[in-house]
């Protein structure tokens, strides 16, 4: 699968579920959970030492079913193995160079959390392919998007946090490229996941249907 093939995806998907999960069988219940609910782009956080067993695990499992990603990725040494073991996209917290251009020698998207349009623009002129607005979703909301994207229009922004059921709508007219959910999509059993992903999916195909 190449770079814009991952990108393509994860833009229509629109709803990145962020995971962080300690056993396989855990893995499998939000994975499916997801799937069920049309969500297919997971990120595995590698705030846990088990995230290059999970990733591997899953993409043998799912295969093209599922697009994993690697997130919490600090280092090149961690992109490496993560790109090994599976990942077809690289998130971070922050961003670091060597980290962008080891995945740009493999084709892979690479997406750094930025937290001002100076970081941003530094990150997109060095090769990543979407900007995380990380950790800033969570304290301004949707209309940090649309701050960003007035003087940069045309670049593509995932948010981290802050996205619900009831305001997903609003977030969509900023024209975010992607939304990075947490607890909505790894919490509670899979038919609870899988509820969350439905009213998220429909809220984003309703959103494009009406635009």
């Amino acid at each position: 699968m190449y770079r814009n093939q991952i990108l393509s995806r994860i833009e229509e998907t629109a709803i990145m579920a962020i995971v962080r999960v300690e056993t396989e069988e855990r893995a499998i219940e939000i994975a499916e959970g997801c799937l069920a609910g049309g969500v297919d782009c997971l990120e595995i956080s590698y705030t846990l030492p088990n995230a290059g067993e999970i990733i591997s695990f899953l993409t043998k499992r799912y295969g093209d079913r599922l697009l994993i990603g690697a997130g919490t990725v600090l280092d090149s040494e961690t992109a490496r193995l993560a790109i090994l073991a599976g990942a077809k996209f690289i998130i971070a917290p922050n961003y670091q160079e060597s980290v962008c251009r080891l995945a740009n020698r493999y084709q892979i998207p690479y997406m750094p959390g930025c937290t001002s349009v100076t970081e941003m623009l530094t990150a997109m002129e060095a090769g990543a392919a979407m900007v995380k607005a990380f950790p800033i979703s969570n304290f301004y909301g949707s209309n940090l998007v649309s701050t960003f994207k007035t003087p940069t229009p045309y670049m593509p922004i995932m948010s981290s946090g802050g996205v619900t059921v009831e305001n997903i709508s609003e977030w969509l007219a900023t024209g975010v490229e992607c939304m990075g959910v947490g607890s909505l999509l790894t919490k509670g059993s899979t038919q609870d996941i899988a509820k969350n992903a439905v009213a998220l999916r429909q809220a984003v195909i309703d959103f494009r249907q009406a635009n």
